[in-house]
């Protein structure tokens, strides 16, 4: 298998992986047996954001500096800084102002973290 090949196959990983975890850091307090994972995962998700943020910049994510190492080597340039934006221009065909896919980003994890911790902590046992 050559080069390009093992390029596309890791694109399509990245995109499908890392979309996934996405919509499982937005939904996945729903179900009651992975209430517990998905606190963790949206935990560690902030924790990238803010503690490799330090380092990297606010709102870091390993997995998309790993997809843009790969789109770069197929020769896509003009990377945006969000991988929202890169989604919502790859699949949807929208290009939508920076500042606001940002924003809805923040605001949806926080939701979806305060949902997690309220249905992990403060929810009758019966109802967990």
């Amino acid at each position: 298998m050559g080069e390009e090949m093992y390029l596309i196959i890791a694109d399509y990983f990245f995109l499908f992986f890392h979309t996934g975890l996405i919509l499982f850091n937005l939904t996945g307090w729903i179900w009651r047996p992975l209430r517990k994972w998905h606190l963790a995962c949206i935990l560690l998700t902030f924790a990238s954001w803010g503690i490799l943020g330090i380092w990297y910049g606010l709102g870091y994510c390993p997995l998309t500096d790993w997809h843009w190492d790969i789109l770069l080597q197929r020769g896509e340039t003009d990377l945006p800084a969000s991988y929202i934006s890169y989604l919502l221009e790859r699949l949807l065909g929208l290009s939508l102002k920076a500042d606001l896919v940002d924003g809805f980003t923040v605001g949806f994890a926080v939701l979806a973290l305060a949902i997690s911790v309220k249905v992990n902590f403060f929810t009758n046992t019966q109802e967990r």
